[in-house]
């Protein structure tokens, strides 16, 4: 066989290198897509909202303070009871209730509902007090558990953590 032959014969027709990258592309579209979907049903890591989240250090919450720990979507309040962890949620519609440090209180910017640095409702149409998850103190590091958020009617100093 000559150099000739073989150059013919390895040589693709236009059609052989359409159809070759046809199947390529289909099949990096359908490896992409079953990469997607691998990701989307893997199960959650445990380092975020609803589950254990790491808020800090005993020592890093003074008395009179109100902290974001924006990992779990919580607020850390500090009062002399102890500490308490509330949802960032407001009990209304569920509109992200920022601190305002300015105004001592949470204001919700969505409808105007108002809550204390405990969460109770100061005003607005908010039916109840903010929810709070539990909270564990481990050697002196403040773990709360945001897969269990607890609704409530009223502030009781039972509902904060003693440090």
């Amino acid at each position: 066989m000559t150099k000739q032959e073989m150059k013919s014969r390895l040589q693709l027709t236009r059609g052989q290198f359409f159809g070759i990258a046809w199947v390529g592309a289909a099949g990096l579209v359908i490896g992409e897509a079953i990469f997607a979907l691998a990701k989307y049903i893997q199960p959650v890591s445990n380092s975020g909202f609803g589950s254990e989240v790491f808020a800090g250090n005993v020592d890093d919450f003074e008395v009179g303070t109100v902290t974001y720990i924006l990992s779990g979507r919580f607020y850390i309040v500090r009062n002399t009871d102890g500490l308490l962890a509330l949802w960032q949620k407001c009990t209304h519609l569920g509109c992200a209730v920022p601190w305002a440090q300015s105004e001592d209180q949470f204001h919700c910017p969505c409808h105007g509902s108002l809550f204390t640095p405990e969460g109770i409702v100061k005003g607005g149409p908010a039916p109840r007090p903010m929810d709070i998850f539990p909270i564990e103190i481990r050697d002196g590091e403040v773990w709360v558990d945001t897969s269990k958020p607890t609704q409530r009617s009223a502030y009781e100093p039972s509902q904060a953590t003693p440090v």
